[in-house]
C-alpha cells in the first residue's frame, strides 16, 4: 500500500493495481474514503467531518502532484511522497 502523505493522522495512499477513474484513499483511524481526483469529491465511504475538510484542503493544494502520482500508478510505477498538510 503505497503511501503518499500522512497528517494529523490521516495516511493518504494510491495504489497501482487499481484501474478506476483517478482516485486516492484517505484512511483516519476506522474510517477510509475514496476520493476523485478531477472533482474532488468522495466515491465512496465516509471520514469524520474534521478529518474531511482536512483531506480536502491537503488535496486542493496538491492536486497537480496527484494527478502525477496516478499517471505514474497507471504505468504500474509507485507514486512519489507529496507533502503533508501544514
Amino acid at each position: 500500500m503505497p503511501t503518499i502523505s500522512i497528517f494529523y493522522g490521516i495516511v493518504t495512499q494510491m495504489f497501482w493495481r487499481e484501474y478506476n477513474s483517478p482516485h486516492f484513499h484517505a484512511l483516519y483511524g476506522e474510517h477510509e474514503a475514496i476520493f476523485d481526483l478531477r472533482a474532488l469529491r468522495v466515491l465512496r465511504g465516509t471520514l469524520p467531518r474534521r478529518a474531511m475538510g482536512l483531506v480536502l484542503e491537503w488535496a486542493s493544494e496538491h492536486r497537480d502532484e496527484l494527478m502525477e502520482d496516478w499517471n505514474l500508478c497507471s504505468q504500474l510505477q509507485s507514486p512519489k511522497p507529496i507533502a503533508p498538510l501544514m
